[in-house]
């Protein structure tokens, strides 16, 4: 299929995978333990490897191409069959190739919004948060951000011009997505910049931009992996709610987003038809934040163990009775 998306499903498993390596450095330590011992977390990154695995397998798996009108008289609106798993739509197309196909572009466009909107976000924070001089500049305009809805740029993007493309569409969500990400990684930065070892490569004669990166994101990766797992989420819902408004992917290309809006006038009558690429999103939304919160657990500096959560704080009666 001519018209399907070049954006590269390796994408998505591969960032799934580097959740799985980030943890796997620690495996022995108390943060994969506190992720894998939750149930929700451990479910929740096996369902997005399920999906990254149909993605990136979407040409093997799929029986039919996502576009091919197998019979528009005699095939429409079938319902699941061993034929056809999850049926077929009013156009006699195979449901199961469209979600697999769709998962590529659904997917797709969530990663690479996310890391487009990361990477931009990680850079105006650290500007921020290490350079005292830029810091009131960049807040605000982050403040302004903030305050216009990402829906409303695109809606206007695509008011001036003509629908955008799957890339176009990831491209703006990510430069439109940036902002809270920066105020997370600002936030990190304030407190990491005063650190003896950040002061250390100061003194050496260090320049500042490789203390940035050398020194001081490498201690606000915990942030940046939990806010892009939860970006990924919005990013997603963000592309389906556009795409059934008819404002984000167009057809014939297939997204989890466009699938619903086909399929609207026929809630009753083929209710497979939106129930399935609807099931899709859900999954994959509760599953991201499932893991989110697993990261945001397993990497919290605050919650190292039962002996230091609960030790209490030695005061002076204490030193004296300890000898101290």
């Amino acid at each position: 299929m001519t018209t399907l998306p070049l954006l590269p499903p390796a994408l998505v498993l591969g960032t799934v995978t580097a959740i799985v390596a980030l943890l796997e450095r620690r495996t022995r330590g108390p943060a994969a333990r506190r992720f894998f011992g939750s149930p929700a977390a451990a479910l929740g990154l096996g369902l997005l490897l399920f999906f990254a695995a149909l993605a990136l397998l979407a040409p093997v798996v799929a029986p039919y191409r996502p576009s091919a009108q197998l019979d528009i008289v005699g095939l429409q609106n079938r319902p699941p069959s061993w034929r056809f798993l999850l049926g077929t739509d009013l156009f006699s197309r195979d449901v199961f190739s469209r979600l697999a196909y769709g998962a590529r572009v659904s997917l797709g466009i969530g990663v690479l919004a996310t890391l487009v909107s990361v990477t931009v976000g990680a850079a105006v924070g650290a500007a921020a948060g290490y350079f005292g001089r830029a810091d009131a500049v960049l807040m605000r305009l982050v403040d302004v951000g903030l305050a216009v809805p990402k829906i409303f740029i695109v809606l206007v993007a695509v008011a001036l011009g003509r629908p955008l493309g799957p890339v176009p569409l990831a491209l703006l969500l990510g430069l439109t997505g940036w902002f809270a990400t920066s105020r997370l990684v600002r936030a990190e930065v304030l407190t990491l910049r005063e650190r003896e070892f950040v002061e250390a490569a100061r003194a050496l004669g260090a320049r500042p931009w490789r203390i940035i990166a050398r020194h001081v994101l490498p201690g606000a990766t915990a942030v940046l992996v939990v806010s892009a797992a939860l970006s990924v989420a919005n990013m997603m819902l963000l592309e389906a709610g556009l795409s059934f408004i008819g404002a984000g992917v167009q057809p014939p290309v297939p997204s989890w987003g466009n699938m619903i809006a086909d399929a609207r006038d026929l809630l009753a009558a083929a209710p497979w038809t939106s129930l399935f690429p609807g099931l899709a999103i859900t999954g994959v939304v509760l599953a991201l934040h499932a893991v989110s919160d697993g990261l945001r657990e397993a990497f919290d500096p605050h919650a190292r163990g039962p002996v230091a959560a609960v030790a209490p704080r030695e005061g002076p009666e204490e030193r004296m009775r300890l000898g101290g």
